[in-house]
């Protein structure tokens, strides 16, 4: 344990970084790239930062002793929880609100149909990082009326573009795949392409704002 962080070996060539929370892991990642953009002793062998919700994955190269990347890890400052760290990217999500799901979130959240709209619209959401699926991007700083649980019995196919929360979190399914994800709508934007560079749309650090394309309020 040093300084609020617990540093794990993971395999030969990676240590996990355990923290706080969601808030600690963004703020740790940022610090990291900015070690690793500023050339910072123990940081030019790193080539990978994998955020998660409470871990930061760190990949170094094969060839690389992990002795001066866990000192390096050890002695960065204490991380702060504020906002976000952004990427400075921004990127403005067309959202067909029609999803199955729509009414029980309303139900869940004491909301009306077009207040579930309204505060998913109303909020930009941060990509804070992936997982589950490529493309697959968890976006939170929404609106926290929204927060729901997962469905009870997870879908066994969920159409590629659903629109979806559960937790303190949104996001957009890439692919057709099984899921809980509680459906509010859809999206035609191709989060995940893999003839592109990069394949992954949503980039951690990444302002979603959602936009509205229904082109009808739905009352309730």
């Amino acid at each position: 344990m040093t300084k609020g962080r617990t540093l794990l070996t993971c395999g030969e060539h990676a240590v996990l970084v355990e923290v706080a929370g969601l808030n600690e892991v963004l703020a740790l990642a940022q610090d990291i790239r900015e070690a690793i953009a500023g050339k910072s002793a123990g940081f030019t062998d790193i080539v990978d930062i994998v955020p998660a919700a409470r871990t930061v994955l760190v990949v170094v190269r094969d060839d690389a002793p992990m002795g001066p990347v866990r000192q390096a890890l050890s002695t960065l400052p204490d991380t702060q929880p504020g906002e976000l760290p952004s990427s400075g990217e921004n990127l403005e999500v067309p959202v067909h609100y029609d999803g199955p799901d729509l009414a029980e979130v309303a139900k869940l959240t004491g909301l009306s149909v077009d207040e579930v709209i309204a505060a998913h619209t109303g909020t930009d959401w941060t990509v804070a990082f992936g997982g589950f699926a490529p493309g697959f991007a968890y976006l939170t700083g929404g609106d926290p009326r929204l927060e729901v649980p997962r469905r009870s019995e997870p879908r066994t196919a969920v159409p590629s573009g659903s629109v979806g929360l559960a937790g303190e979190f949104s996001a957009i399914y890439p692919r057709s795949s099984p899921g809980g994800w509680q459906l509010i709508g859809r999206t035609d934007i191709a989060v995940f392409n893999p003839d592109r560079e990069p394949p992954a749309l949503l980039q951690s650090g990444t302002v979603v704002h959602f936009v509205d394309v229904s082109g009808a309020r739905h009352g309730g």
